[in-house]
């Protein structure tokens, strides 16, 4: 389930019918799979190719254009973000309102979200020094993560 503003979980059909769209059978299929990846914790971030691929293995007839159609309605909602971590494929996310940054990996493109208040400090220190209201930000590091620096150490060898 979602979260909504006021922190309570929300069914699928509700979710969408809350944001004015209708509960068809593949836009709410695909809101449980943002939702069960954010109830995970794991893997919340999902590009169009990978829910294409898991509603494909569920035998569940929809193509990649729906798809991207679904997720763009999603993202006008306001019910998902849309990220480009350093490529041209775009990856979304619930958007719970909680604020974070990413940090991914370079290699396999894994993203780790975490929140540090010495850098969201700095950077309003940096906005007043240099004459800005800040409204908002998003910071994304780039690197290459430990099993890739594993992988490539080990094929060194």
């Amino acid at each position: 389930m979602s979260v909504n503003n006021e922190h309570e979980m929300l069914e699928p059909e509700q979710e969408l019918k809350n944001v004015g769209l209708k509960a068809t059978a593949p836009r709410m299929r695909i809101l449980e799979l943002f939702q069960k990846a954010q109830e995970a914790g794991a893997v919340r971030h999902l590009t169009a190719e990978d829910i294409y691929k898991q509603l494909v293995a569920e035998n569940i007839e929809v193509g990649l254009a729906t798809v991207y159609r679904v997720l763009t309605q999603f993202e006008a909602a306001g019910l998902i973000v849309r990220h480009y971590f350093g490529n041209d494929r775009a990856s979304y996310e619930m958007d719970d309102g909680a604020h974070h940054d990413h940090i991914v990996c370079t290699r396999c493109g894994r993203v780790e979200e975490f929140v540090d208040k010495e850098i969201e400090k700095r950077q309003k220190q940096i906005a007043v020094r240099l004459g800005f209201d800040l409204e908002g930000h998003s910071l994304s590091l780039y690197g290459i993560c430990e099993d890739c620096r594993k992988k490539e150490k080990a094929r060194r060898k």
